[in-house]
């Protein structure tokens, strides 16, 4: 049963707004500060989905080739990721995440599950409420995969 439609414009800019401002809290939250929103996301992929072509981060990242190809250097200059030949057709480059940037990756999102952690923390939630949570979480990745 779907949902009835009068509700879905509410609840869109609802949505819109909560998850802007949370996103805005979460993104003051990181280890490198000099490193940008963008550099951060293409670790996080590589680092969650493991190697991928430059022309499939783009699309995963919904930017150009050339803008990926452009925060790919930075980040290899960094020294947080490496680029191999394709093993299967060498025109193809491959681009991984190094030991340091999975370190990067890793104490970024530790330090932002904290800060969501604490803010549950601070507003009591109850065990219902934890369980919306995780519904609403589950229902928002698959937003995002549209």
């Amino acid at each position: 049963m779907s949902a009835p439609v009068e509700a879905l414009p509410a609840t869109a800019a609802d949505l819109r707004l909560a998850t802007f401002r949370l996103a805005r809290r979460l993104r003051c939250v990181r280890v490198a500060d000099s490193m940008s929103d963008a550099q951060l996301a293409v670790l996080m992929t590589l680092r969650l989905h493991g190697r991928r072509t430059i022309t499939a981060l783009a699309e995963r990242e919904r930017v150009t080739a050339p803008s990926m190809t452009s925060l790919i250097n930075g980040l290899e200059e960094q020294g947080l990721v490496t680029r191999t030949t394709d093993d299967d057709d060498r025109r193809r480059v491959q681009v991984d995440v190094t030991e340091a940037g999975i370190g990067i990756v890793e104490r970024t999102m530790q330090r932002r599950d904290e800060l969501l952690i604490g803010a549950m923390r601070e507003l009591e939630l109850t065990a219902r409420e934890v369980q919306i949570l995780r519904e609403a979480a589950a229902l928002m990745g698959r937003l995002a995969e549209r």
